[in-house]
């Protein structure tokens, strides 16, 4: 039973569970709401795959971007946001100082939740001039699509979504706080599965199992100051009260890239589909020297 859960289904079978939503007998509309850096340049490779296969693929993202450029292979719906371009790229540039800067565990707790916080309203300034662009939101009313594509790292997609009424796939590594676990009902036992910044392995002793479930407590707070605002914004545009956990739930696939050889084994619902060839089906990654690399992350 390890030996089937370790090994990881083929990218392939990740694009026919997408195209298999999009009907057999024709090809589809599919809207793509990426979420950038390298969520995006392995998101290309589906994207690549679909429009082989005939589908229509229309992607929406912000006029300032880090990797979200266009594409004559692809149609792409830009909108303005209220940031430059020079304050996106110091943002990412901080996040990453922060990221591989060492401490205790509280102090990259701090630090994470400073600048997470100060990501995250430049991000959900993006999400709000997307939902709020009335010429836009026309056209992907008007447009029909069978389906949208998005990551749920950023809700924007699903609350899209919700709007148009039509299925969405989740294309997705993990999220923050394992809100796909709260999302899905999926469970993620501290005993069993470790924890961020803990640096536990999957066998752990009974006071690791005890530190392990402590360290949980801090993601509710991170999470609700990251995620709250997207709550209070998809209820303000729905007209209905919903929370970002009601949001992901919604979700008809999770195409996860992860596998059982670099992550530790862990649960999964019937509706998580392994994907993890994605990130190597393109050499873009290996290609660049290693301080573009950290920009990309």
């Amino acid at each position: 039973m390890a030996s089937g859960l370790g090994a990881p289904l083929p990218f392939t079978v990740g694009v026919v569970v997408l195209l298999s939503l999009l009907g057999l007998a024709a090809a589809g509309k599919v809207l793509v709401v990426p979420v950038d850096g390298s969520h995006w340049l392995s998101m290309l490779e589906v994207l690549d795959g679909l429009r082989q296969r005939g589908h229509e693929v229309v992607v929406v993202a912000p006029e300032v971007n880090l990797h979200i450029k266009p594409s004559k292979n692809l149609m792409m719906k830009m909108y303005p946001v209220p940031f430059t371009q020079e304050e996106m790229d110091e943002n990412f540039r901080g996040f990453t100082k922060d990221l591989f800067e060492e401490g205790s565990f509280l102090e990259r707790l701090i630090r994470f939740y400073q600048r997470s916080k100060k990501s995250s309203a430049l991000f959900l300034a993006t999400c709000t001039h997307l939902l709020y662009n009335r010429e836009l939101i026309r056209y992907l009313e008007d447009s029909k699509f069978d389906a949208i594509l998005t990551d749920p790292f950023l809700p924007c997609g699903q609350i899209v979504a919700e709007h148009l009424s039509v299925p969405s796939l989740f294309f997705l590594q993990q999220m923050p706080c394992g809100l796909e676990y709260q999302a899905t009902q999926c469970p993620n036992p501290p005993s069993y599965v470790p924890r961020a910044f803990t640096v536990h392995t999957d066998h752990m002793t009974f006071l690791q199992r005890v530190r392990n479930m402590l360290y949980d407590i801090p993601n509710f707070f991170l999470c609700d100051a990251v995620y709250q605002p997207y709550g209070k914004l998809a209820s303000e545009f729905l007209r209905r009260d919903v929370t970002v956990p009601d949001l992901l739930r919604q979700a008809s696939i999770w195409l996860m890239k992860i596998d059982f050889v670099l992550h530790f084994p862990k649960p999964l619902m019937p509706n998580m589909v392994l994907v993890s060839g994605v990130n190597c089906a393109s050499k873009r990654l290996s290609q660049v020297p290693f301080p573009h690399f950290i920009r990309l992350l």
